[in-house]
């Protein structure tokens, strides 16, 4: 089973790369999950669409190919990144070749506070919902505080969290086997 992850965040030490990573670490022999880099994606522009950018044709070919997707998004200002939504917008396009549809998506996402990203993981969903993406609505994966999660060198450490992230890829894998 092959599965692509994204980050939604393109810092450096972020948590949600991290967790990436772990969902990485936890996925079962039979799953694949590689990373989706979307740092080099141009701002969404319509006009673009006649020529398509190399690296958001590589997002598209990239989800299309997949069994099932994993967000990973950080909450900024109660919402998700710009850049996530750039990325998102970019696999969608042009209209009636949307990526995203029919597609299982896992959304999970780590912050400092602990209410993890709820909100942004909300309005993540709406947009998913809105693009006929087959969004799993458990297990939710609000994580946070992330230094009760992560070490410094960002590797998960918390038991129950692996456990959790274990649960998650299963019924992922269970929703893309439909």
């Amino acid at each position: 089973m092959k599965i692509v992850a994204i980050s939604g965040s393109l810092r450096k030490d972020s948590f949600n790369t991290a967790l990436v990573r772990a969902f990485q670490a936890a996925a079962p022999a039979d799953m694949t999950i590689t990373a989706a880099a979307i740092g080099s994606l141009p701002l969404y522009n319509s006009d673009l669409e006649a020529s398509f950018p190399a690296p958001a044709q590589a997002l598209k070919d990239a989800i299309a190919a997949a069994d099932g997707v994993i967000i990973a998004t950080p909450e900024y200002n109660r919402s998700l990144p710009g850049v996530l939504k750039n990325a998102i917008d970019w696999a969608s396009r042009p209209y009636g070749k949307n990526s995203f549809a029919g597609k299982p998506v896992l959304v999970a996402g780590v912050s400092v506070g602990k209410i993890g990203t709820a909100v942004a993981q909300s309005h993540l969903k709406q947009i998913l919902a809105y693009l006929d993406a087959d969004v799993l609505g458990q297990p939710e994966l609000y994580l946070g505080p992330s230094g009760e999660t992560f070490d410094e060198a960002g590797n998960l450490t918390n038991a129950s969290t692996k456990e959790l992230l274990a649960s998650a890829l299963a019924a992922l894998a269970a929703r893309a086997k439909r």
